[in-house]
Order: C-alpha cells, then sequence, then structure tokens
C-alpha cells in the first residue's frame, strides 16, 4: 500500500491579537480563528507510530502563537509571516494552507467573520 498527498490539519485554532488598519484594532484586540493544512509525507509515522517522523501539532500551534502577538496592519501580512516560520522551523512541510479569520470586524455592517486564505509552497 502507498500513501500519497498527506495532510496534517489545525482548524478552528483561536487566538487573541491585535491586527488592523483602524487605531481601535490596536488598542482593543480582536478574535482570530485560524485553519492550516500542512502537506507533508507522515508516511514513516503511520508506520512507526512515532511522533519524530511526523510535525507536532503542539509546536506548529506555538510558531502560529509567536507570529500572530507581531501586530499587522493586513490579515495578508499575517498569513505570509505565518508560513514562512513554518518553513523556516518545520522543512519537511511542503505546502501549506492558510486562512485567517477576524470576528466581528469593525467595519460598519453585521459580519461575522472577515479573512483571507492562500497557498503557499515550498520553493
Amino acid at each position: 500500500m502507498k500513501q500519497s498527498d498527506m495532510y496534517i490539519h489545525l482548524k478552528g485554532l483561536k487566538i487573541f491579537a491585535f491586527h488592523g488598519v483602524l487605531p481601535q484594532e490596536n488598542k482593543v484586540g480582536a478574535e482570530y480563528t485560524l485553519n492550516l493544512r500542512l502537506k507533508t509525507d507522515f508516511s514513516q509515522a503511520s508506520q512507526t507510530d512515532d511522533l519524530n517522523y511526523t510535525i507536532n501539532y503542539a509546536e506548529v500551534f506555538e510558531a502560529v502563537k509567536e507570529e500572530m502577538k507581531i501586530p499587522s496592519r493586513l490579515l495578508e501580512h499575517v498569513i505570509q509571516r505565518i508560513a514562512g516560520r513554518l518553513f523556516h522551523d518545520f522543512p519537511q512541510i511542503t505546502e501549506i494552507k492558510i486562512a485567517l479569520f477576524k470576528q466581528n470586524p469593525p467595519m460598519g455592517a453585521e459580519c461575522q467573520e472577515t479573512g483571507v486564505e492562500s497557498i503557499y509552497t515550498k520553493d
């Protein structure tokens, strides 16, 4: 049996941070939801049941939290920074799909969330 197109998912990560164009957003902050899909080869981990052959979710979350602590004006900038950090810290990742949503954005309209999504591939 052969495995291909292996993905690790982290869905619905909740993080409080200070991103946005408006001064108010940088003072009061907002809740964000993040979804990640990490493409990697974890075939050895599936055969050996050994964490050393895959990506530790907790370490990924810590890296994401550290990047989310850095205030940015644009969510587009935040997700690019997160993707770069994950490629650096986890060289076994070959592709990252990331979606970041701001809950209850201050835009003068009823809106549950706004967000951005992108797929990044390793050079």
